[in-house]
């Protein structure tokens, strides 16, 4: 049973379409991943999950049950991308209080912040202010909040936003054991990089509509282009009008090559073989996430034909 289910979710703001019917399911225990460019309605679901907007149409239904804002936001962890930490407060007051509005008792709010502040290596910023911190000392102090009552879904907007490398690694790495634990994450970002590695699902919104949603594995199946990597010995190699294949693209002793219709990577084998081509590597080259994103929501031909296939 999902954690999650959008049923035709409407949202209107004068006379604009925020959110225009949109319908999707996230599983317990999955890394999801809410794509669109700016303004394409990803903030305003995220603010109808979490209680914040309430639909115009349609219906929220959280972990088997209609979605009641005041009781069930409670299991629900929200790292907004506009930080929301009192810049005055010191750290270990601010992480108490976040957690205690939660629902922890001050002994297990307590017991969890000292976890957490050892595990990220903040022991030492508890008598600071929030205002003293660096963006990226920021967001792992919201992340920390965000994930202190352990909610059953977790969602993050930006959450890499500010950090270097390895901080960025020790939060995905704690995405994952969380998610490992049983708990569900919608993860919102413009990093493709970042969805492609995290991911297991993803849904692609744009103008206030669902355009794309599949596993990551699916997706780029579904997009790829026939398109394939040869490593070479030999300084060329050709494709006459009779080859089951064209070639693309070459440097060095590498070329990229399509497959024509009606032929196999078999038939590009057999017939590179029988030319006597040696051959040391043979890649099939799928078409990465973020080319995916800018060809959908730039509408160009693949999209649209796609958008009439899904719709």
């Amino acid at each position: 049973m999902p954690i999650l289910e959008l049923q035709n979710l409407k949202k209107y703001f004068a006379t604009q379409k925020a959110v225009d019917d949109i319908s999707l399911n996230v599983e317990k225990g999955q890394i999801f991943g809410l794509l669109g460019p700016n303004g394409a309605g990803k903030t305003t679901l995220i603010r109808m999950i979490t209680g914040i907007f309430y639909p115009d149409e349609g219906n929220i239904i959280f972990d088997g049950k209609k979605f009641d804002p005041i009781n069930d936001v409670a299991y629900i962890g929200y790292m907004p991308e506009e930080r929301g930490l009192y810049k005055k407060m010191k750290i270990g007051e601010q992480a108490m209080y976040l957690a205690q509005l939660k629902g922890l008792s001050h002994k297990e709010a307590m017991e969890k912040i000292k976890k957490w502040f050892i595990r990220f290596e903040m022991e030492t910023w508890w008598n600071k202010k929030v205002e003293d911190l660096s963006k990226g000392m920021g967001q792992k102090l919201q992340f920390v909040t965000t994930v202190l009552h352990e909610p059953k879904l977790i969602i993050l907007d930006e959450p890499f936003s500010g950090l270097d490398p390895v901080n960025s690694n020790l939060i995905k790495d704690e995405i994952f054991h969380l998610a490992q634990a049983g708990s569900t994450i919608i993860f919102s970002t413009h990093r493709m990089e970042q969805v492609e590695e995290i991911c297991d699902h993803i849904v692609l919104v744009n103008k206030g509509k669902k355009i794309l949603d599949g596993t990551v594995k699916q997706v780029k199946q579904d997009f790829k282009e026939n398109l394939f990597s040869i490593g070479t010995d030999q300084t060329t190699i050709s494709a006459d009008a009779n080859a089951p294949f064209e070639i693309v693209g070459a440097k060095d002793h590498s070329y990229v090559v399509r497959i024509k219709s009606g032929n196999s990577p078999n038939d590009v084998l057999r017939h590179l073989l029988q030319q006597n081509i040696s051959i040391h590597s043979f890649n099939e080259i799928l078409p990465s996430l973020n080319d995916i994103f800018i060809k959908l929501v730039e509408g160009t031909p693949t999209a649209r034909q796609f958008q009439k296939v899904t719709a």
